[in-house]
């Protein structure tokens, strides 16, 4: 497994709970990780240590994009919260013939999103499966971004597209999206602990989800997916993948759908959800028109307030000599 924005660790121990609680064993487990911050790096490598869990996070802190410290790992897993809309992430000659772009569009140096989605297929093994948390701007998001999100479904890498609830996380309370990808999206038996799983072939298929309904109060004033709002998300998950899919699986208005290639690309291969998933039509014309009408009262007042303003200072500047 590897997360190649690990920050002070958290997914990794996160990781390690749920591979005990599903009574498996951690000797299985290789953990690879990288961080810029050597303090936070640090913090990283006393979080493991002192819970028992060895892991490789490089030989220094070290830009993920700049001096990759896995160069030629190829992980069964990842994981990855990198910095959302991470600016100036290089510089314009830089990276050009990076191996990770791998045919792709370069990535913009406006914005890092797309790289690190590029980076993280990159880290995936033949059957590896990743997830990404990203600003909700990405599902969207035009140019070079267009391309690479257009070739990266045309490559069929995108699983699942899954909207997290406002407030969930600590550091921000706008709502996230948590891209999955997957190199192998075929038939195949997978081989565990518990047993062998099969999976039917999701080829050309998209599960979008929308859990902004989902979620409870946690500490006042954040929201937190209690262990319910999560067995429902990953029982319907895994219920699209499976090969009976056909008797467990249905879309659920207002929370799931499962779309096809053709459709997706009838949708100039957007990926935000709410264009896919069904919902209420009156209410959400109702709540857009209630919206739309304060935004524009807010912007009138803003205008005026902006012309006010300009006129102030046109006569200040005129008493004082300098009229324009």
């Amino acid at each position: 497994m590897i997360d190649g924005a690990c920050g002070s660790g958290g997914m990794f121990v996160q990781s390690m709970r749920f591979v005990d609680e599903h009574k498996g064993n951690r000797k299985n487990i290789s953990i690879y990780g990288q961080e810029y911050t050597d303090t936070t790096r640090r913090l990283a490598k006393m979080n493991l240590a002192i819970r028992g869990i060895s892991a490789n996070l490089g030989l220094s802190a070290a830009n993920t994009f700049l001096d990759d410290q896995h160069k030629d790992l190829k992980a069964d897993f990842a994981l990855e919260n990198p910095p959302f809309n991470q600016k100036n992430w290089r510089e314009d000659n830089q990276l050009l013939d990076d191996p990770r772009w791998n045919g792709y569009p370069i990535p913009p140096t406006s914005n890092a999103n797309y790289a690190w989605l590029l980076n993280t297929i990159s880290k995936l093994g033949q059957d590896g499966v990743g997830a990404v948390l990203l600003a909700n701007g990405a599902l969207s998001a035009s140019g070079d971004e267009y391309e690479i999100r257009k070739k990266m479904i045309q490559n069929d890498m995108v699983e699942a597209i899954i909207i997290l609830p406002m407030k969930v996380f600590y550091t921000t309370d706008i709502s996230v999206t948590c891209w999955i990808l997957n190199k192998n999206k075929k038939a195949r038996i997978e081989h565990r602990n518990s047993g062998n799983v099969t999976y039917r072939d999701r080829s050309g298929e998209i599960l979008f989800m929308d859990l902004r309904q989902m979620g409870h109060p946690y500490e006042k004033k954040y929201i937190e997916l209690n262990k319910e709002d999560r067995d429902i998300v990953t029982d319907k998950f895994k219920s699209w993948r499976q090969v009976d899919y056909y008797l467990t699986y249905e879309d659920v208005p207002e929370f799931c759908y499962s779309a096809s290639a053709k459709e997706i690309i009838e949708k100039d291969f957007s990926l935000v959800p709410s264009r896919y998933i069904e919902f209420n039509q009156v209410e959400e014309n109702t709540n857009y028109e209630d919206k739309m009408e304060i935004l524009s009262k807010e912007l009138r007042g803003l205008l005026i307030k902006e012309e006010s303003s300009k006129k102030e200072l046109l006569k200040v500047l005129e008493e004082l000599g300098y009229g324009i």
